[in-house]
């Protein structure tokens, strides 16, 4: 008899399965199940796994807690005529002091001071915000082309010293440098001309201020930028070299969009922090240019505060710029989420 290939009856139709596949189970009724879904780990679970990494973290959340969320309950004074000297405590002085409702926001929005340090507030971070950020990734993108290492960690370390000097001492150094007895001055006179004194002109206050904050604080804001650019793959900028791509070019293409991310965050941050443009550095020099040109909302708050005791009206303007700048951050982000990136937090 010749041996067939066809097979005899219907039981005989499936072809043996070599070793090391899978059965296939007909009509469904055996064969193996799928993989069993992993679900998620019950909240008592990850807190047993997580409990070391959590008490590490407790000491830093509990001052967080005592020291920035805690005092926000003492915003409660704006709604009050708040008198710090009816007792030692506190929190006795807020419970006694008299509710005038939302009296101290209508003061706060028919005084033309306020408007003004608004006004100065808002120059300034306009100023800080073009100058500030381009110095910086022009900074980062200098020392990131530095070849040598030696060099580059003198460079850096160089940047980033002004960082450490308090605003007393930038200012005195400032002060000698462009003072009406300063450097420049003498040097003008010197050469018949009439000195200048930079540090009392109001109409150069803003620039003034500007170019202070980048010769401090420029050299360490490039620290994140750095960052960003050692994460950058060499085979990008080795693939545009052999695509015959200039230096500029890799920079265009290559080195900003990787920065891009990252610039869009600190956007985002910097925008938020907006209204805040500097307390220490502005209140030393306030009293060189008159409160017409140094006026901001963070000076506006202590002078109104502290120096007139009128606390509620001081706490009154305080929770407005909170409240702006909440509103700046949602905005920013929510431009950054347009233009494709993460911002502060996903969508």
């Amino acid at each position: 008899m010749s041996n067939s290939t066809v097979p005899r009856s219907g039981t005989e139709a499936s072809t043996p399965a070599k070793s090391g596949d899978t059965p296939v189970a007909s009509g469904g009724a055996t064969g193996s199940r799928p993989p069993r879904r992993q679900g998620r780990l019950s909240l008592r679970l990850r807190f047993r796994r997580d409990r070391v990494l959590l008490l590490m973290t407790l000491p830093a959340v509990l001052l967080v807690l005592l020291f920035n969320y805690v005092p926000i309950l003492g915003n409660v004074v704006a709604f009050q005529e708040y008198d710090p000297y009816i007792s030692d405590n506190g929190v006795v002085s807020i419970l006694h002091s008299p509710w005038v409702g939302v009296e101290n926001f209508r003061r706060i929005f028919e005084d033309s001071a306020f408007w003004q340090a608004v006004q100065n507030t808002l120059v300034l971070f306009f100023l800080q915000l073009i100058v500030f950020f381009p110095v910086t990734i022009l900074l980062a993108l200098l020392i990131n082309s530095v070849v040598r290492p030696r060099v580059r960690a003198v460079a850096q370390a160089v940047l980033y010293l002004p960082h450490f000097f308090s605003w007393v001492l930038v200012i005195a150094v400032f002060q000698q440098m462009f003072g009406g007895a300063g450097m420049l001055s003498q040097l003008l006179r010197q050469h018949g001309y009439d000195g200048l004194d930079i540090m009392t002109d109001p109409n150069t206050f803003p620039f003034l201020i500007t170019s202070q904050g980048v010769w401090k604080d420029a050299g360490w804001g490039i620290i994140v930028f750095l960052a960003a650019l050692a994460s950058v793959p060499q085979d990008l900028y080795e693939a545009a070299a052999m695509d015959g791509a200039s230096r500029w070019r890799r920079m265009w293409h290559v080195t900003l969009p990787a920065l891009r991310p990252v610039i869009a965050l600190l956007l985002v941050l910097r925008v938020g922090d907006a209204l805040t443009v500097g307390f220490e550095q502005i209140l030393l020099q306030r009293e060189a240019v008159g409160p017409g040109a140094a006026e901001v909302l963070d000076t506006f708050v202590w002078w109104n505060g502290v120096r007139n005791q009128d606390f509620g009206y001081a706490a009154a303007a305080g929770l407005v710029k909170g409240v702006v700048s909440i509103g700046l951050v949602l905005a920013a982000n929510k431009v950054a989420h347009l233009m494709g990136e993460q911002g502060v937090y996903k969508k």
